[in-house]
C-alpha cells in the first residue's frame, strides 16, 4: 500500500498542501555548494545556524539537534534535573505524550501530567487544579491537534506566570513557532521571550531537511548539547541538515504574513463548500483542519482518482473521527498553497466528497 501511494505521488505534478511536491533533489539543492562543514557538531554551518537562531529568538545560546523527539525530552530532563520534581505539565495532545513512544519516561524518568480538556486549548484555570510541584510547563504553539489554534497572548502570559510562581521552567514546543508568530502578528523573539527554552523545527513549515534547534540560557543549552551526544545525536557531520535550514528559513519567514492572509481567505472559501467544516472557523495560524462529510473509503477513492486523472496530489488518506461519516485532514498553508487561488482549493476539496 505504501509503495502504491508513493508511486502515485511521484506521478503527480502539483499540490496545494504545505510546500508542495518537494522531491529529494529539491532538498539536496537547498544545500549551498560552498557550505562549510562541521565536525561532530562543532564549527562550520552548524555553528552559524546556532548563532542565527539564538539571535532570531532573542536567546543567549542555541544548539542544533537531528530530531525534535531527542531535543524536547532532553530539554525537559535538564529542567527536571535542576529541581526537586520530575513532573512536566502539558496539554492532553502534547506530542511527547502521544507520538514519541514514552521516551520522556523511559529515557529520562520524567512524569507527564496532562491538564485541561483534549477538545479545547489549555487555560490558566486548568493549571490551577495542579497542586503537586512541577519541573516544567510545556506549551505547544500553535496547538496542532486543534487545527492550529492559539491562546490569546494575555492568556499565554498568564500561564507562563503560573509556572514561574511555582519555580518551574516554561518550555515552548515551537515546532510551528514561525506560524504562531504570524498568527499573533508578532516577531518570533517576542513570543520566545516568554519562555526559558524554545524548540523550533526546520522541516515542517520551513521545508528544509530534518533538524531542529533548542534555544535558551547558556548553561541549559550546554546540558542539552551533552544529552545530544549521549543520545547518539552528535553525528560525525550535521552540516547537510543545518545548511538546508539556514538556506530556506529566511524565505519561509518572509512568506509567513502572506501565508497567514492566504489561510484566512482559503478558510473562508472552504467554509462555503457543502460538507466541509473548517476548524477553527477562522484560521488562527497558516494551518487548519477540515472535517469532510464522507467515509474513509470514499475519501481514499476520491483522492486516488484525483491523482490519477489530474496528476494532482492531496492527502492520500484521511484521519478517522468519532463520526463514521466524517473524516479529518490537516491543511498546512505553505509556498505551494500560495500558488493556488482559494476558489480552486475549495473546488478541489469539494471533489473529494
Amino acid at each position: 500500500m505504501r509503495d502504491e501511494i508513493a508511486a502515485r505521488r511521484a506521478a503527480c505534478t502539483d499540490s496545494f498542501h504545505g510546500n508542495g511536491l518537494v522531491r529529494p533533489a529539491d532538498l539536496l539543492a537547498s544545500i549551498d555548494a560552498d557550505v562549510e562543514e562541521d565536525l561532530y557538531g562543532e564549527g562550520g554551518v552548524v555553528a552559524d545556524l546556532e548563532r542565527e537562531i539564538a539571535e532570531l529568538l532573542g536567546k543567549p545560546a542555541a544548539v542544533f539537534l537531528p530530531s525534535g523527539t531527542m531535543a524536547q525530552a532532553a530539554t525537559l530532563r535538564v529542567h527536571a534535573d535542576a529541581r526537586s520534581t520530575r513532573t512536566v505539565v502539558w496539554h492532553p495532545h502534547c506530542h511527547l505524550a502521544g507520538h514519541e513512544g514514552e521516551a520522556y519516561a523511559r529515557l529520562h524518568s520524567l512524569t507527564g501530567r496532562a491538564a485541561g480538556d483534549p477538545a479545547r486549548l489549555l487555560a490558566r484555570t486548568d493549571l490551577a487544579a495542579v497542586a503537586e510541584p512541577i519541573a516544567a510547563l510545556l506549551l505547544e504553539l500553535p496547538q496542532r491537534d486543534l487545527g492550529g489554534r492559539l491562546p490569546p497572548f494575555d492568556e499565554l502570559i498568564s500561564q507562563v506566570e503560573w509556572a514561574r510562581e511555582r519555580g518551574a521552567a516554561a518550555h515552548l514546543d515551537g515546532a510551528r513557532l514561525w506560524e504562531a508568530a504570524a498568527g499573533y502578528g508578532r516577531a518570533p523573539a517576542e513570543v520566545a521571550a516568554l519562555f526559558d527554552t524554545v524548540y523550533v523545527s526546520f522541516y515542517k513549515g520551513v521545508g528544509a531537511l530534518p533538524g531542529c534547534c533548542v534555544a535558551g540560557p547558556v548553561a541549559e543549552v550546554a546540558q542539552v548539547k551533552e544529552w545530544r551526544k549521549r543520545l547518539g545525536g552528535t553525528l560525525y557531520a550535521l552540516w547537510p541538515a543545518a545548511a538546508s535550514a539556514r538556506a530556506l528559513l529566511p524565505r519561509a519567514l518572509a512568506e509567513m504574513p502572506a501565508r497567514m492572509e492566504h489561510a484566512r481567505a482559503v478558510g473562508a472559501a472552504l467554509a462555503a463548500v457543502p460538507g466541509v467544516r473548517v476548524v477553527p472557523g477562522e484560521p488562527q495560524t497558516p494551518m487548519m483542519h477540515l472535517l469532510l462529510a464522507t467515509t474513509t473509503e470514499r475519501y481514499v477513492d476520491s483522492a486516488k482518482r484525483l491523482a490519477e486523472s489530474d496528476r494532482f496530489w492531496v492527502w492520500p488518506t484521511a484521519m478517522v473521527t468519532d463520526d463514521p461519516g466524517t473524516v479529518r485532514v490537516e491543511l498546512s498553508v505553505g509556498s505551494a498553497t500560495l500558488r493556488h487561488e482559494p476558489s480552486f482549493i475549495a473546488e478541489t476539496v469539494g471533489r473529494l466528497l
